[in-house]
């Protein structure tokens, strides 16, 4: 990190001065970054006199006093609070009082880094994200002492070296990793109630999920192998720790376990994928099973009946017209935020099937199904349920019963935390979708994503998930209930 942020600077024209304690670390960087600028000049993204440049801007510093006359000390040491309040305190014998100091730290309290120095209102967050040179974000965070000029100053800088700055409050995960436990922490809820396992969870994430023709590059699982479970649960821990075992934050005993045990992901080879040579192993997706007779398809009552009536003629189905379903016919449910269970009180749950039309089902519009079975069904109407809705080679994957299905489970979670840290005021919410959007590469910042999956349908989801669940994690935010009722954008400011 300390690499990528001093290549920044000195590409933007800046000089930097770089400190290791360890001698052969600070010269294995210089030589580094000088490598690097030679790479980017081979690449035509520098030339030759801005390759020299920029390298000849980084000088190292063999003393923390040859950092005296610094106007900024960025300081991205190992995150252990202790060893950054030490190197405050020497930092203050040595820096002008005028001089600012800044940490990259992505999980320490900035109060508690800025109570080791004699002079906490010129100490800042300068969180930036790995690799910092592709990474053009940077969260800038300020403590209740630190002086706003600072925040200004620091802001103009991170500009200047082509990276977009977003202010926010000290608080536990800041705007990026506070909003980031929607995806990972409910996909592992999920998969602790059995819901479905990693691969299907992934690619209902990957290919259900459509926001103006984008979505996922990576679903939760596969993210969580990328950084590194050893990475991403001590977060989740932290954070949920930190805010004093909030629900929405809960960690899952599985990823506890699986840390423990070394499963963490690319590095090691095996995570929740095994990995050869980097490359992530993905289990076969068994197709639709082969079935005789389709029985015929009874489709509840509800906004989407005329569409799924649709969907199965055109599929090839039959569809049972009748006010009740026949004794032979497939019960098809569309609930939102209900289970099958709970959807199909009215009818015989052996034979009810739901299908999630959270997003478009339609033919030639979608690239995946997902059918979600009661306790009670019976495999041969499953079976059917299948075959009927990958009759024209469209991926459908089959999970268990579950409140509100999963991609739509997820994205109401990502988008209830995106509206809880508005109501904090820890940011403006446009800075937490920028954030949100740069940081962690989701399709939209979460009230922008909530905008377009609509607030009021959401807030109804939540309202349904938590009354089946009694889980006080779905609770909707008062930002997210208010701005439904009133029919403003989420990302409207009060």
């Amino acid at each position: 990190m300390g690499r990528g942020i001093a290549q920044i600077f000195a590409q933007a024209g800046i000089p930097v001065r770089l400190f290791d304690s360890h001698g052969p670390a600070l010269a294995a960087a210089v030589q580094s970054l000088a490598g690097i600028f030679s790479l980017l000049q081979g690449k035509g993204r520098l030339t030759a006199e801005q390759a020299q440049a920029a390298s000849e801007r980084i000088l190292p510093a063999q003393a923390l006093p040859d950092l005296a006359d610094c106007d900024l000390v960025i300081e991205a040491i190992v995150e252990q609070l202790d060893a950054k309040q030490k190197l405050l305190a020497s930092l203050d014998e040595v820096l002008a009082p005028s001089a600012v100091i800044a940490s990259n730290t992505s999980s320490l309290s900035i109060t508690a880094i800025a109570a080791g120095s004699r002079h906490p209102a010129r100490v800042a967050g300068y969180h930036f994200f790995n690799p910092v040179p592709l990474m053009r974000i940077v969260e800038v965070i300020g403590g209740p002492r630190t002086e706003p000029g600072v925040l200004e100053k620091l802001c103009a800088l991170a500009e200047l070296a082509g990276h977009q700055a977003v202010r926010a409050q000290d608080t536990p995960g800041f705007i990026v990793n506070h909003a980031g436990r929607g995806f990972g922490t409910e996909a592992l809820r999920l998969l602790g109630e059995g819901v479905a396992d990693p691969p299907t969870i992934d690619r209902i994430m990957r290919e259900q999920v459509r926001i103006d023709g984008g979505g996922f590059k990576l679903g939760p699982f596969e993210l969580m192998d990328l950084t590194g479970l050893d990475v991403s649960h001590p977060v989740m821990e932290s954070i949920y720790r930190q805010y004093f075992d909030e629900p929405r934050f809960r960690p899952s005993v599985i990823a506890a376990q699986r840390n423990i045990a070394g499963l963490h992901g690319r590095k090691r080879g095996e995570g929740w994928y095994r990995h050869l040579e980097g490359k992530q192993q993905n289990p076969a997706e068994p197709g639709p099973p082969a079935v005789g007779m389709v029985p015929p398809v009874w489709i509840a009552p509800g906004p989407h009946h005329g569409a799924l009536c649709a969907l199965v003629t055109d599929l090839g189905g039959r569809v049972d017209t009748s006010p009740e379903p026949s004794t032979e016919s497939l019960i098809l449910l569309a609930p939102l935020g209900h289970d099958a269970t709970h959807a199909c009180s009215d009818w015989p749950a052996d034979r009810a099937i739901a299908i999630d039309t959270f997003f478009t089902v339609a033919k030639d519009a979608c690239q995946r199904r997902t059918l979600m079975t009661t306790p009670a069904t019976r495999f041969d109407y499953r079976d059917a349920a299948h075959a009927l809705f990958g009759a024209d080679g469209v991926r459908v994957a089959v999970i268990r019963d579950s409140a509100g299905f999963v991609a739509p489970r997820i994205l109401a979670m990502i988008v209830a935390i995106g509206c809880e840290i508005a109501q904090q005021r820890i940011a403006s919410p446009a800075d937490i979708d920028t954030a949100v959007r740069l940081g962690l590469g989701y399709p939209a910042g979460p009230l922008t994503l909530g905008d377009k999956l609509g607030a009021m349908r959401l807030t109804r989801l939540l309202d349904e998930i938590h009354q089946i669940t009694a889980d006080p994690r779905y609770r909707p935010s008062m930002w997210l209930r208010r701005r439904a009722k009133l029919g403003l954008s989420l990302l409207q400011p009060d």
